[in-house]
């Protein structure tokens, strides 16, 4: 069955900030909205705030990084609609600090969730998805998962390796009518600090430059998560690979892919010459990361 006759959706991370945009995006078109996270009083929050758009809610608490979590919400979810139209793995917490510093536990937890949980949601979903015909997934990457910056390993790893999978996807599911979307976004104001440093607990590493970086570049984001969830179900509407918001990431990207070699080159002798920090403080400043 067409994703756009079931008009149910599931939303992992949903319970704040980019997930909370995709809820009311998909709301205000009258949907069912499936909001999926570990924290139900946030979970609560969206799922009032997805019935006053006019869409229906079903709060749920699912630990993405957990099979057995992730397949009882899917099996609540089938038993209560019969089907789910659309997928959206959003949960996602940040990882910050240099490789050979970061406690391998928080390798780990980052890698459990921002990887895991989207493998997870594709693992419980793509065979029920078939089985019903038809669908969407939607595996929510970042601008990290297009270019690598520094201090930052975990998150980088884990979301390019959700730009792999979608795009592994794209050809596996096309002949089940089931479509594919890889959101990659700059920097957009939400609580992923919160949780990163939630994740970490007591750091006895250094990320206070990392996280004072990315403040600023939430502060002077052009992109709110509310676009990015706009553009969003326009590509699920139109069977798009892609959601990668903004000029300026859209040109980073080519010129990375163009000439990487050129572009992580620049990047090594910035490093070296002690330019690299000024030139992010610069870009983040500007809302260009």
């Amino acid at each position: 069955m067409n994703h756009r006759q079931m008009k149910t959706v599931a939303i992992t991370g949903a319970a704040s900030g980019l997930g909370r945009a995709f809820a009311l995006a998909w709301a205000e078109k009258g949907w069912r909205v499936g909001i999926l996270d570990i924290d139900m009083e946030g979970a609560s929050e969206t799922r009032e705030m997805v019935r006053e758009a006019g869409g229906e809610g079903e709060a749920l608490r699912c630990d993405v990084s957990s099979l057995d979590g992730v397949r009882a919400a899917a099996d609540h979810l089938y038993g209560l609609w019969g089907g789910v139209g659309v997928l959206v793995n959003n949960a996602g917490v940040g990882g910050g600090g240099a490789v050979g510093e970061i406690p391998i536990e928080d390798w780990e937890k980052v890698v459990g969730i921002d990887l895991w949980g989207v493998v997870n949601g594709c693992h419980v979903f793509i065979p029920r998805m078939k089985e019903q015909g038809g669908g969407h997934i939607v595996n929510v990457s970042s601008l990290a998962g297009l270019i690598s910056a520094p201090k930052t390993a975990p998150y980088n790893v884990s979301k390019a390796a959700v730009v792999a999978l979608t795009q592994t996807l794209k050809t596996e599911l096309a002949s089940a009518g089931i479509g594919v979307t890889v959101v990659c976004p700059p920097v957009v104001k939400t609580n992923i600090l919160e949780n990163t440093l939630d994740m970490a607990g007591e750091i006895d590493y250094d990320i206070a430059a990392e996280m004072e970086l990315i403040r600023t570049a939430m502060d002077a984001s052009r992109i709110t998560p509310q676009d990015v969830a706009a553009m969003t179900v326009r590509a699920v509407e139109r069977n798009r690979l892609y959601v990668i918001p903004g000029i300026p990431l859209r040109l980073s990207w080519l010129n990375a892919r163009l000439s990487p070699s050129l572009f992580y080159g620049l990047s090594a002798l910035l490093a070296r010459r002690g330019l690299h920090e000024p030139v992010y403080r610069f870009l983040a400043r500007r809302g260009w990361i």
